[in-house]
């Protein structure tokens, strides 16, 4: 019996993705943008594809069972004309994830994918804003309205507990523990963790809160979203980066700040603090400890300060 054509594998694999492994909404649509790619260059059907990469169509066949290890190096081989590395490395990621589940559900024997060595990347170093700096943005905020008292409670939030923009976004008003000093967040594939909050933070929530209150009349319902656009709506991770992008130009700060910065920087001062890898790993909700390492040589320039001033024979 003849497999179905690639397309028609997609969207079952994306839903084993949600429903199995627990992935976002976002995590999902990203499986799905970067595999209906594949599909249409290989099928020929990306003018606007071949088009902008400046190669010739690829016109290779798109029934899976003819898909093999050359007709995805082909397919590569289109994506170094215009892609990083990275987003190279993510791609060929996804169509091995992608063949693993047609392996394990049958329709395929074997997984070309793993035919393909990943890409080669370069050392990444997180941007990370000196103590100072920090203490700089968090500071400028003018919190004499409603919107600059929301705008300090996120940032607090976010540099004061290292989450993850989404997991900020996704608050709730109940995910607050002002008397055990605690937030809850859902992380990456639902999984819900414990990371405490400094009293700076839970203060500028506090205030928002009361505010909006009085000038809204939004109360503390415990399901309903923490941070609130001008509507009343929760607000999404794109306008928190907007916001915070504003902030950092107006103070003067000449390092582009998004929010995975403002999270890198509270990793790095932790660890510069002497905070424990493994518990910093916990705090920051990585699956890996490799993953919380990359955060290390980011400080080697603190460490070698310390041992210059502490080695006899330095």
């Amino acid at each position: 019996m003849q497999a179905p054509p690639l397309k028609q594998l997609i969207q079952p694999f994306v839903e084993s993705l949600s429903s199995e492994k627990g992935y976002s909404g976002n995590t999902c649509r990203a499986y799905r943008r970067d595999l209906e790619e594949f599909v249409a260059c290989i099928s020929g059907k990306d003018p606007a594809y071949t088009e902008k990469s400046g190669m010739r169509q690829c016109t290779e066949p798109h029934r899976v069972e003819q898909v093999d290890a050359l007709v995805i190096r082909g397919y590569l081989g289109l994506l170094y004309k215009k892609n990083t590395k990275q987003t190279i490395a993510r791609k060929l990621s996804a169509l091995r994830s992608f063949f693993r589940y047609l392996v394990k559900t049958g329709i395929v024997p074997d997984n070309p994918a793993d035919q393909i060595r990943t890409p080669r990347l370069g050392r990444y170093i997180p941007v990370c804003l000196a103590v100072d700096d920090m203490f700089r943005l968090l500071d400028s905020i003018k919190k004499n309205g409603l919107p600059g008292l929301r705008n300090s409670a996120l940032f607090e939030t976010m540099y004061s507990c290292g989450i993850r923009v989404s997991e900020l976004a996704g608050m709730n008003v109940g995910s607050v523990d002002f008397q055990q000093h605690v937030i809850r967040v859902l992380g990456k594939g639902n999984k819900q963790r414990i990371v405490p909050i400094g009293e700076k933070a839970l203060q500028s929530i506090r205030e928002y809160r009361q505010r909006l209150s009085v000038e809204t009349g939004i109360d503390m319902n415990p399901d309903a979203p923490l941070f609130l656009n001008q509507r009343g709506g929760r607000l999404t991770t794109r306008s928190i980066a907007r916001i915070l992008d504003k902030t950092a130009r107006e103070c003067g700060l000449t390092t582009p700040v998004s929010p995975h910065a403002l999270r890198h920087s509270f990793a790095t001062h932790m660890l510069d603090a002497g905070a424990d890898l493994r518990g910093l790993q916990e705090l920051l909700g990585h699956k890996s400890l490799s993953t919380t390492q990359k955060y290390t040589h980011v400080s080697v320039d603190k460490l070698m300060q310390i041992y210059d001033s502490a080695h006899p024979r330095s």
